[in-house]
């Protein structure tokens, strides 16, 4: 029987209804309505819940009449209390991991949880919920093919500015976090070190007031100067275009022939030389083959 035929759930896989586990449980980034069956199964079918904010959590689980114990663990108890949610966890208990919104390890405290429990062979599964870097990539108007999630930048201006100087030359569109109180600061020090680039500043994504920003990176200082930022904000910014590479055609070929000697075919050979050169793949190909 196929998923589709199940229903699109596959036999005996529902992780809520397995025991000594740990769930990653994606929850709403605002709109309610996109908590999924799956990950209401799942909170009321665990033994406990991982919170970051259990005062957060709290207000999801009485909307949907929800009765679990809670663990708090966030960002300056995650050591000791991984440890402890992991021997419950071996002793047979289901941890469902939550955070305040969205998916929780990503660009969140419950990284390192899903990493304590990998290092103990303990069976993680997860529920899938709303991402926002993925939702604001989605709405950008950018390209999306490929993309580097940044997260929050520091609150430092040294090493806000270190963190995107290392990015100048990424050519792919890159999806940044960042609050109220630091955009305008973010976005002046982005202009600085990369020019003026095209942006989509989206904010509160599936709430009442979303809205996105589509513009250029000047545009949106001004904008900012003038309109004092609210809300929850993801930037999403365009990569570098017309990167010049370091090497000539001829390197290319040499790094090619290189991997050809090691066994690889000569596809994947000219494929590894275009990612390490960042020339294209069918020009190292077509002379590569030549006779």
């Amino acid at each position: 029987m196929s998923n589709l035929e199940n229903g699109g759930r596959a036999p005996d896989a529902h992780p809520a209804k397995r025991t000594g586990c740990l769930l990653v449980v994606g929850t709403p980034i605002g709109n309610l309505g996109d908590f999924s069956p799956r990950a209401l199964e799942a909170l009321q079918q665990c033994d406990f819940i991982a919170a970051e904010d259990t005062r957060v959590t709290l207000k999801l689980l009485n909307h949907f009449g929800i009765h679990k114990p809670m663990v708090s663990y966030f960002e300056h108890n995650k050591l000791e209390r991984g440890g402890l949610i992991c021997s419950r966890i071996e002793a047979g208990e289901t941890c469902a991991l939550v955070t305040d919104a969205g998916m929780p390890a990503i660009s969140d405290p419950g990284e390192l949880l899903v990493a304590q429990a990998a290092e103990r062979g303990l069976p993680i599964f997860v529920v899938p919920g709303p991402s926002a870097a993925v939702s604001a990539l989605a709405v950008s108007g950018l390209p999306t093919g490929r993309f580097s999630f940044e997260g929050f930048l520091s609150v430092n201006k040294k090493n806000r500015r270190e963190h995107l100087s290392g990015l100048r030359e990424e050519p792919r569109t890159m999806v940044f976090y960042e609050a109220p109180h630091k955009l305008l600061a973010t976005l002046a020090d982005m202009l600085e070190v990369f020019g003026d680039r095209r942006i989509a500043i989206v904010r509160e994504l599936t709430k009442v007031h979303e809205e996105a920003l589509r513009t250029t990176l000047s545009g949106a200082v001004r904008h900012f100067s003038e309109t004092p930022p609210r809300g929850e904000f993801v930037l999403v910014l365009a990569g570098a275009e017309g990167r010049q590479s370091e090497y000539t055609p001829d390197q290319a070929q040499e790094l090619a022939r290189g991997f050809l000697a090691e066994g690889l075919s000569a596809s994947e050979a000219a494929k590894q030389a275009a990612a390490l050169t960042g020339l294209k793949k069918g020009d190292i190909y077509r002379v590569l083959t030549a006779k």
